[in-house]
C-alpha cells in the first residue's frame, strides 16, 4: 500500500499538496509526525528498539511510539493509530497529553531528507509489557527503563540511543521533580 503525506510549508502549514512518503523524503518536503512518550506511575519510560530493516536508524533505541501522519490525518488521530499499530495500545484521546510541536530536520543520505514537525505527546499508563504486542515490522523489542537510568543514558549519550535533545529536555523539566534523584 502506498503511503501519502501532506506537504507542509516551512511554518508547518498545509500546502494542499500530497506526495508519496518516498518522494517527501527524497525532496526534503516538510511533513508531520507524532512522538508519544510513555511513562508509568513508577517513573519508568518505555523505550523501543527499532528493527534492523528500518530505512532510518535501524537497531537504535527510540521514543516509546512514533510515526508519520498519513495524508488527511489529524495529529491526535494519528497518535492513537500509531499506539494501536506499534504497541497494540488502545488509548482514549483524553489519555494523551499534547505538549508541543517541535521542528526538526535531518539528512540521512542525499536522497533521504527528513524535515518534520513532530507533535509531542505524553501517555501516562501502567500497562505492562506483557499487555502490549509490538509491531515486528517496525520494532524488535520494547522495555521500561527507570527514569534516573534513562537520564544517565541521555547524559552519557549512550551510543544506541537516538538523541532527541529538545524532547529530553522537555521530559526532564516535566518529570524531574516527580521522579528525579
Amino acid at each position: 500500500m502506498k503511503e501519502y503525506f501532506d506537504v507542509l510549508d516551512e511554518k508547518g502549514n498545509l500546502t494542499g499538496e500530497k506526495k508519496l512518503r518516498s518522494e517527501v523524503h527524497r525532496d526534503g518536503d516538510w511533513h508531520k509526525a507524532v512522538h508519544i512518550w510513555i511513562i508509568n506511575d513508577k517513573g519508568e519510560i518505555l523505550l523501543q528498539r527499532r528493527c534492523a530493516t528500518k530505512d532510518s536508524d535501524p537497531n537504535m533505541l527510540d521514543i516509546s511510539c512514533a510515526g508519520h501522519l498519513s495524508s488527511g490525518d489529524k495529529s491526535l488521530d494519528g497518535a492513537l493509530r500509531e499506539l494501536k499499530e506499534e504497541l497494540n495500545i488502545e488509548a482514549n484521546a483524553d489519555e494523551l497529553n499534547y505538549i508541543k510541536t517541535i521542528k526538526k530536520s535531518s539528512r540521512y543520505t542525499s536522497t533521504f531528507i527528513n524535515n518534520e514537525f513532530d507533535d509531542l505527546y505524553i501517555l501516562r499508563t501502567n500497562r505492562k509489557i506483557q499487555d502490549m504486542k509490538f509491531q515486528q515490522e517496525e520494532i524488535s523489542e520494547i522495555f521500561y527503563v527507570p527514569y534516573n537510568k534513562f537520564k544517565e543514558m541521555v547524559k552519557n549519550k549512550q551510543s544506541d540511543l537516538l538523541m532527541h535533545t529538545e524532547e529530553f529536555e522537555i521530559l526532564f523539566n516535566m518529570f524531574d521533580e516527580e521522579f528525579g534523584i
